[in-house]
């Protein structure tokens, strides 16, 4: 924030700013200390190279990665496997979520076999999904989707469940019907923890993809790294953790905008988004 918009404020709004900023700037700190101590250590060859690249070395890298075009075709590849993996768990676990939330004959069908199948581990089921697929691109998506389901089924679940009866009954007083009920009432009330599930979704779906491009894959960010792992690029494999972070941060940055404007007529997200 530059001087010159914080002067033409008023005189207690000026502080809140100065204040924000230097919260701001204090949380830089500790990151910078440990990358200068990283690139000491590496300068001083207290950090081995073949153990973990200096963080000049990273950023020379991922520049040439940048320029070469290998890390946008790479990352290019890794977003379009998680869209349509998340979108598809995502569908799929909030129909289930419904059917189970809005019909006890639902929840006696799917809660079950759903209970059952998010104990599997998900990260283990590449093998499987290779003998039953092949190696092409599918059991990859089928691994993001799988775990991209079960977060969002169990919180949208969970939120219909815990929606007051007595907002429900409320709603039968006024006339509405089932479905108008569900509409207006069910399916607001529940909005809150499903953006929470679409937040841990969105988690499953990086971590299982870093696992899914790093079996038998020829393109993607986790195949990057698999491929520097037997070169002994350490730096190469950084960046590519560091892409992941990145886009798991603004991933979920993005569905944090959307969990506060859909939410906005909440009180406390009112408050907040003064």
């Amino acid at each position: 924030m530059n001087e010159s918009a914080i002067s033409a404020r008023p005189p207690a709004l000026r502080l809140n700013a100065l204040r924000i900023d230097a919260k701001l700037a204090r949380r830089f700190v500790s990151p910078l200390a440990i990358v200068l101590a990283w690139q000491l250590g590496s300068s001083l060859h207290v950090i081995p190279p073949e153990k973990l690249a200096a963080p000049a070395t990273i950023l020379a890298t991922f520049w040439s990665l940048t320029v070469s075009g290998e890390l946008l075709r790479d990352l290019t590849v890794s977003l379009g496997r998680v869209l349509v993996g998340f979108c598809a768990g995502v569908s799929i676990g909030a129909a289930l979520a419904l059917i189970a939330g809005l019909s006890s004959a639902g929840d006696d069908a799917v809660d079950p076999v759903m209970q059952a199948l998010r104990t599997l581990p998900y990260l283990g089921m590449s093998p499987l999904l290779i003998l039953w697929f092949g190696i092409g691109e599918f059991p990859k998506l089928a691994l993001v989707t799988f775990a991209s389901a079960f977060p969002v089924y169990l919180t949208l679940l969970g939120g219909i469940r815990a929606v007051d009866p007595k907002l429900v009954e409320a709603a039968r007083v006024f006339g509405l019907n089932r479905w108008q009920t569900i509409r207006a009432v069910i399916l607001p009330g529940a909005l809150a923890p499903a953006l929470v599930g679409l937040r841990y979704a969105l988690g499953a779906a990086w971590l299982s993809l870093v696992v899914s491009e790093q079996i038998n894959a020829d393109r993607g960010i986790g195949y990057l790294i698999m491929d520097a792992r037997d070169f002994l690029r350490t730096d190469v494999i950084v960046v590519g953790l560091l892409v992941y972070a990145l886009l798991g941060l603004t991933t979920d940055a993005a569905v944090r905008i959307v969990e506060k404007r859909a939410l906005v007529w909440r009180p406390a997200l009112v408050r907040d988004a003064r």
